[in-house]
């Protein structure tokens, strides 16, 4: 009798960046491109991936995605050698590996590295071309590096990149958007990301005076409108800010919303784990906190204490558990994100019920609105505009 390998995706979180973004909230430090902790963390990196795959007995990766912060910001010789050393410890080669980068940093000597260590897809933060809105927003590079940097992603992956756009900046209007996505589109990107503004609590963006940006309803307009562009230009949307060419969805992020194993290494990297079994899980933290993190890695103790995440020990790592109603309700917030709606096959192995009968309120209530899709459990393309209403009510009628 064979066994199946254990399966569960890789995320990598470089916290260095060249610059904070003010409406950035991800963890991240800046940091210049001789700052030694780099080498360190490439060290750390390696030895914490190690032990994440001998913990949790992972035989598989379909897929690795190394985010952050900025990756590119390490240069060519750095990722080098830190994808030389995922490959080593990596249960064979992933179907799609992901490197996110900016344009500042992303220059020919980096990308063919990433490249020659078998990185398969890019993903490239754009935002937008328009340099009042980069600078109002403290966007890190120039508007005008941005065509350089597209045209050598483009000569060195093809088609196999993304691309992220967002609406609802300072100083836009539709013309802006439009001309944005015009000239983006002129590099055929498989993917592309369109996302709308969000002020987060905590960011620069949250505390400043925000005269110059759009109005709520027309940053929504803006988006719809970018969405329409989107689908006359032949992306379709496969979730609710995400648009690709077909077969160029990412397959990294669709294993986060059918709620699917991934380990997640890095400061402030998380991963979760999930016993199908029992209908729970096991989600592992790592603490935001780079210095704290790279001391830990450096003490004597740190690979024993790496092997227990959550006891007591030098390495800032924290394991949550997830009983069957968590589990559920996170199910159905990140299923619903995708416009298939989650994996009922899945979701019924999990929870030992339907989604029918899990939500049969909810379903019947926006299905009778028109807001649901006729064939599955799944928001259509009008209901993904009201995500967070349908998912108040779904929260609301599991408890």
């Amino acid at each position: 009798m064979s066994l199946v390998p254990f399966c569960a995706s890789l995320y990598v979180h470089i916290p260095f960046c060249a610059g904070a973004c003010d409406y950035c909230d991800f963890y991240s430090v800046p940091a210049p491109p001789n700052d030694g902790r780099m080498d360190a963390l490439i060290d750390a990196l390696l030895l914490e991936g190690e032990e994440r795959f001998r913990r949790y007995g992972v035989g598989q990766v379909p897929t690795v995605y190394i985010g952050g912060g900025t990756p590119s910001v390490l240069g060519a010789d750095r990722m080098t050698r830190l994808l030389g050393g995922l490959a080593a410890i990596l249960p064979g080669q992933p179907g799609e590996f992901t490197v996110e980068v900016n344009p500042e940093s992303a220059d020919r000597a980096f990308l063919e590295a990433c490249r020659a260590g078998g990185v398969s897809r890019i993903s490239l933060g754009v935002q937008s071309f328009h340099e009042p809105s980069r600078r109002a927003v403290h966007r890190v590079g120039e508007g005008r590096l941005l065509t350089e940097r597209l045209k050598l992603v483009a000569e060195i992956f093809g088609d196999n990149f993304s691309a992220d756009l967002m609406t609802g900046l300072p100083f836009q209007h539709e013309k802006v958007l439009l001309n944005d996505i015009e000239k983006l589109l002129v590099y055929k990107p498989g993917h592309i990301s369109l996302y709308s503004l969000t002020v987060e609590e905590g960011t620069v963006l949250a505390v400043r005076p925000r005269s110059a940006l759009p109005p709520a309803d027309e940053a929504d307009r803006l988006w719809i409108r970018g969405r329409d562009f989107l689908e006359a230009a032949g992306y379709e949307q496969y979730e609710v800010s995400n648009f690709s060419l077909p077969g160029k969805q990412c397959r990294h992020n669709i294993r986060y919303w059918r709620m699917e194993n991934w380990i997640g290494v890095g400061p402030a990297a998380s991963g979760t784990i999930i016993d199908d079994e029992a209908g729970t899980g096991r989600r592992h933290t790592v603490c935001p906190d780079v210095d704290a993190w790279l001391a830990a890695h450096s003490s004597a103790t740190a690979a024993t204490a790496l092997r227990s995440p959550g006891a007591s020990g030098p390495v800032p790592v924290t394991e949550e558990f997830l009983d069957p109603p968590a589990l559920m309700k996170e199910t159905l917030l990140m299923g619903f994100r995708y416009t298939n709606g989650p994996d009922a096959a899945a979701f019924r192995r999990r929870f030992r019920c339907t989604l029918e009968e899990a939500i049969p309120q909810s379903l019947a209530a926006w299905r009778n609105r028109g807001l649901l899709r006729q064939d599955r459990a799944a928001l259509n393309r009008d209901g993904l505009l009201f995500l967070n209403p349908f998912l108040l009510d779904v929260f609301g009628e599991v408890g």
